[in-house]
This record gives C-alpha cells, structure tokens and sequence, in this order.
C-alpha cells in the first residue's frame, strides 16, 4: 500500500516543479543534437537527443566506419525513436544530424617508420632515421579504435639486400579493428645519407653562400656527398651544378681571387730583396694557386703564387731571372790567405 502512494505523490510534486520552473523543464525537454561523436560501432538514443531519460542507452544505427562520418536524416532519427516513448523531441529546425566514428589513425608516415625500425641493425644498415622506405602501392591510412595502444608489431619480415626488396606484415593486439585490414606491405627499402645541395642552378665560379645550400637525403650508394653546408660555404662551383645534385668535393674548388688577363702586382722577394713589379696575369687563380704572369715592361713570363686579390709572389727559388733586378756590383777578389809558394829552381848536375 506504501508504494502506491508515493508513486501518486510523486507525480504532483513533479508537476509543480514543471510550473514553478519553466525554464529548467524547457532546458530537460529532449533535443536533438547537430552532431556528435561516437566511440562504439552503435549509436545509442543519447548520442543524438539530449536528455534522453531512461531510453538513452538504447542502440537504434549502427555507426559509420571508424574514422569516418555519415549523416542522418531528422525523420529517420524521430521514427527509429518513436517506438522507445521517447516524445516531444525539439528537432531545433534540423534536417540532418552528422555522426562521426572517433577513431586512432595509423598513416603512411607510421607505417614507415614501423618497417625502418624492424630493419635498422640488421641487413647491414645503421639507424632507422637514415633507412628510405618506398611502398609498392598506395598506403591507406589505418584506422583503428581510440583505446588501441601501443605500436605496430611485426609478424613477418623479409628484406633481400641485393633488390633492396622488403616484405613485412603487421599486428596491433589491442585493436580488433586491425585485424579486419590489410597489414601486409611491401616495397624497398635503401639507407641515406645527409647530402648537400643548392637550391637554384648555380654557374662555374659562381661562390656559394649558405643561402644556396639545403641538405636533404640521398641514397648512400651514389658515394661520399658533402654532408655539412659549413663544408661548402665560401667555396666555387668547379661546373655548373644544378638542384637535386648532391655535392662532392670534387665539384668545388676555392673560389678564384686572380682572373686571367687581370692586371696584378708582382711581388718578388729574394733574402734581402723586395721588389714590386707589374704584371698581368696569364691563368686565373684562387689563394694559394701558382700561375703564370707576364712583367708588362719585358714581356718575360714567370710563375708565382696568388697570395692576395691582384697580387702575386715570386720567390727567388721559383724563377731564374727578373728582368728589371738591378745589376749586381760585380765582386772584389778575395785575397788569399795562403802564404805565395816560393819558386824554386833546380839546377842540373854539373
């Protein structure tokens, strides 16, 4: 008999509160939402009506794929609810509502990651950052659940270091998810190098500043690339170089300080000996490089080393004649220190 009556008491109670508040019970008025988000493959009645009451744990759609998301029209979410007793429900002037399956993505960027750490140590290669992975085909983005942790782990794993040629099959035991998508890939993998390289085609002789030079990674087979842009600031292009081609050593050289046929200042020395001569030169060079100059007054030509812009020096060792040298004085003889040998006379026997 007691329960009864507080059933029928609770009635008018909450019906006063109804006109006491208005506002409050307008706000508990079940609504539909705009969008939403859901975790599980079902949407339930209270992921797309607010306030739903007892009934919003009942399953009515199943929800699109994990990590996608799909629209629902207004009078299919009304109709699927109707049968729950759920009434009254304001549609807020909506014609659709949009529900989207959260989900963890696995890219491409990943997935690589994945293959060059299971090679890196083995096959004869270093760390995995320097190993470049290239897929056969288009990878699709893996789409597991939110509470799928942990990383990609591998089932199977063949590499030929000849082809370059991987083969490889992942697991994520935390995801069922996974295990309906493909996990297998193949392609190549290659280890890299840092190379250096200019970011605009630059000239014969042309300087490079730092401003021209990027580094990026380059197949380690192609040979011992500059690795470091500090190496190749300052110096010149021994040939035209265009971008996309690592640079060697061998394609640079110090940049030429003496152009051919510049005039230049011959400084020749000798042990107590200066002499500024002018001259033009007959080779370019950079700091250091010996080339041939011409004395414009005798039209000799001599061989010097660039020591500076527009000089050259000639020392006494390089070169058998400087043209305008003085004379040396000619040199007084030196007196003997030896005693003069007496003449002696031998006379025959009488």
């Amino acid at each position: 008999m007691i329960r009864p009556i507080i059933r029928f008491l609770a009635l008018p109670l909450a019906l006063i509160g109804f006109f006491a508040n208005p506002a409050a019970a307008q706000n508990a008025m079940p609504a539909l939402r705009a969008s939403v988000t859901v975790t599980a493959d079902i949407v339930r009645i209270g992921d797309l009506v607010d306030n739903a009451g007892p009934v919003a744990d009942v399953p009515i759609f199943r929800a699109p794929d994990l990590g996608t998301r799909g629209a629902v029209a207004t009078e299919r979410v009304v109709e699927a609810i109707r049968p729950h007793q759920l009434i009254g429900i304001d549609t807020r002037g909506l014609s659709e509502v949009i529900v989207t399956h959260a989900s963890r993505a696995i890219a491409r960027q990943e997935i690589s990651a994945r293959v060059a750490q299971a090679l890196a140590g083995q096959y004869g290669f270093g760390e995995a950052r320097s190993i470049l992975v290239e897929f056969d085909h288009e990878v699709r983005t893996l789409q597991v659940e939110t509470g799928a942790t942990g990383e990609l782990e591998v089932l199977t794993l063949a590499y030929n270091p000849r082809t370059t040629r991987f083969d490889v099959t992942f697991d994520l035991p935390s995801s069922a998810a996974l295990r309906r998508q493909s996990t297998r890939f193949t392609g190549t993998a290659i280890e890299t190098i840092d190379a250096v390289m200019v970011e605009h085609p630059v000239e014969r002789g042309e300087v490079l500043k730092a401003s021209d030079l990027t580094v990026a990674r380059r197949p380690k087979a192609e040979g011992p690339a500059i690795t470091d842009i500090n190496a190749a600031v300052g110096l010149a292009a021994r040939h035209p170089v265009r971008p996309g081609q690592p640079l060697h050593e061998s394609d640079l050289m110090k940049p030429a300080i003496v152009q051919r046929n510049d005039t230049v200042t011959i400084i020749y020395e000798a042990p107590g000996l200066t002499l500024t001569l002018r001259g033009q030169a007959q080779d370019a060079g950079a700091l250091g490089d010996t080339i041939n100059v011409v004395n414009v007054q005798s039209k000799r030509v001599v061989q010097g080393v660039v020591s500076a812009p527009g000089r050259v020096t000639v020392k006494a060792a390089m070169t058998r004649f400087v043209e305008n040298a003085p004379e040396p004085e000619p040199a007084t003889p030196a007196l003997s220190s030896e005693s003069p040998q007496q003449e002696h006379r031998v006379s025959s026997p009488e």
